[in-house]
């Protein structure tokens, strides 16, 4: 706990908070970051295999892959989220899968499925997008002001 809450905890509070961090066990913070690391790692393997699929196999240029790629990689997400998979994995990998577009799909996937019983409209039509929502937008105004500076920085490029 921060020594500003502390300050303002009861003393019974912060000898439990004292008890609490004396017998928390010790993260293996060096651990948990390879396997983060490694498992985005995969991620982006597997994301580039397929790539590479639609670019040899299916005829498409390297710059038109990359949608149906994303495509791919959200699909498969949403259905490893559906079947109860996703989760286990990502409780392993940490990070590792949360940071690409796979912990995205996971989130709206996962808010869906969870909202399901309420229907489709009022349920997974307006949950899907709450833990989602955030993300977009913050993506959609960084993009904006990015934009704004490239094109007063470098106009005409």
């Amino acid at each position: 706990m921060p020594k500003a809450q502390l300050k303002k905890a009861t003393p019974v509070m912060q000898a439990y908070q004292q008890f609490a961090s004396a017998r928390e066990p010790a993260r293996p913070m060096v651990r948990n970051l390879v396997i983060a690391f490694v498992a985005g790692g995969l991620v982006c393997v597997a994301g580039q295999a397929v790539s590479d699929f639609f670019v040899h196999v299916c005829g498409f240029s390297r710059k038109d892959a990359g949608n149906p790629t994303v495509a791919v990689l959200i699909a498969a997400t949403c259905l490893l989220t559906g079947l109860g998979v996703f989760d286990n994995i990502a409780r392993y990998t940490g990070a590792g899968t949360a940071i690409p577009v796979t912990g995205f799909a996971n989130a709206m996937a996962s808010a869906a499925l969870e909202a399901r019983t309420e229907g489709w409209v009022l349920g997974v039509g307006a949950n899907m997008f709450k833990l989602a929502g955030a993300v977009i937008v913050w993506g959609v105004v960084a993009a904006f002001f990015i934009g704004l500076i490239h094109t007063l920085v470098a106009p005409g490029r």
